[in-house]
């Protein structure tokens, strides 16, 4: 939470409740990504209201990524903190528009073809934020200003409710979001670490099908956040737990930071 730039989504959990006969608790883990220095954390809420991160990120200041979900809007309200959206999130509607209109989706996906071939450059040739920033706005920059124009002109020619219509209005919408990781070389072009973070949910839930209770929920959330970054840190699960289990019965409580991960 002390970073100044996190990447934010959330993801369903079912949650047997006492108070529900016959069925489970729709649940969530809202998850927070820190890009910079490959930690992440998992919230577990009853709900998917704007509560959880609104208390989560009641003192965050700084860049906020996620995508589309209308519960972070509320942070767009506050001074110390700026949103962007994902790149990939627009891209996909483009991807789901092509057996509606190949023509016109195909030309934008074209586009955000070299958006990301950008990004691919700054990956293989490690540039430094500076370096990152410079070429962003030098090639990255003209292409977005001018696909912005583009889908103005475009979406005056197509139906509203057609998928090509959706696509293009879904981007206009946050096409101002969806600029701002041009203006800092930190930023990523889309939302895919946190989802990255998020994929073991989807298997976890194929196997253990719920959580016993709200309780064991935010116990499941406490875990995801260690192994998961221990999987981003490169460190091995097993080991670091094992090591954990046989050294904590020792170790400090003023000291145990020293045992997590990144400790």
């Amino acid at each position: 939470m002390a970073s100044d730039y996190l990447h934010a989504d959330e993801t369903p959990i079912k949650v047997l409740d006492k108070d529900k006969k016959g069925e489970t608790h729709r649940g969530y883990f809202w998850v927070y990504h820190n890009s910079l220095q490959d930690l992440v954390l998992f919230n577990y809420q009853p709900g998917r209201g704007r509560e959880g991160p609104l208390e989560m990120l009641k003192d965050f200041k700084g860049h906020l990524q996620r995508d589309g979900y209308a519960a972070y809007n509320i942070f767009d309200q506050q001074k110390d903190v700026t949103l962007l959206h994902c790149m990939a999130h627009a891209r996909r509607k483009f991807v789901e528009a092509q057996l509606n209109d190949a023509g016109r989706a195909e030309y934008a996906l074209s586009q955000f073809q070299l958006l990301y071939a950008i990004e691919r450059r700054v990956a293989d040739q490690q540039l430094s934020h500076e370096q990152v920033l410079q070429l962003r706005q030098q090639e990255a920059v003209p292409i977005l200003e001018a696909l912005g124009k583009w889908m103005q002109q475009t979406y005056i020619e197509v139906l509203p409710k057609s998928a090509i219509g959706k696509a293009l209005a879904y981007s206009m919408e946050r096409w101002t979001h969806l600029m701002i990781y041009t203006t800092d070389g930190k930023l990523n072009i889309d939302n895919n670490p946190v989802e990255n973070a998020i994929r073991p949910v989807a298997v976890g839930r194929k196997n253990y099908l719920f959580a016993g209770s709200h309780e064991a929920a935010q116990r499941s959330a406490m875990l995801y956040s260690l192994l998961g970054t221990c999987k981003l840190r490169g460190i091995n699960p097993f080991n670091w737990l094992k090591g954990v289990l046989e050294n904590i019965p020792s170790h400090s409580i003023n000291k145990i930071c020293e045992l997590l991960p990144n400790g």
